[in-house]
């Protein structure tokens, strides 16, 4: 399995990795360059859709279709969550009948449903622990 971790690079400011090499800068809302962990969660979610509706897609529009994901969710800040996030699969069905594209629709929603792990987290909730590990010499 991936090791996922977080350095602390400043003052509000993270650098997230994996074992396999990956990084992405986390801030807060004032910083340029990062993302904030709640944007995060949000591309997290658009990503795993995308991903998981992929095959479908290409098998019935080709390979190569374009598409574009926009997630989107205030937060509330009273209770620190996002109490609604909102996903738009932008796509060009132009080339299918109201049928076949009916039929998309309803296998992508179907495929997201299933297999997207991120989105069946959030649907459904999961238990988060938290500990102090002490680094003392």
């Amino acid at each position: 399995m991936t090791e996922l971790w977080v350095e602390r690079t400043g003052g509000r400011r993270y650098t997230g990795k994996s074992s396999r090499g990956a990084e992405v800068l986390i801030g807060s809302e004032d910083v340029d360059g990062v993302f904030t962990p709640g944007e995060l969660l949000k591309i997290a979610l658009a990503a795993c859709s995308g991903m998981s509706s992929d095959v479908p897609l290409a098998r019935r529009l080709g390979d190569d279709y374009q598409a574009t994901i926009k997630v989107s969710g205030p937060p509330d800040r009273e209770q620190e969550r996002y109490p609604l996030l909102q996903e738009v699969l932008e796509i060009d069905l132009s080339g299918l009948s109201e049928a076949e594209a009916e039929r998309v629709r309803t296998v992508v929603n179907r495929a997201i449903d299933q297999v997207c792990t991120v989105g069946r987290t959030l649907k459904s909730g999961t238990e988060v622990t938290f500990e102090i590990a002490d680094k003392r010499p």
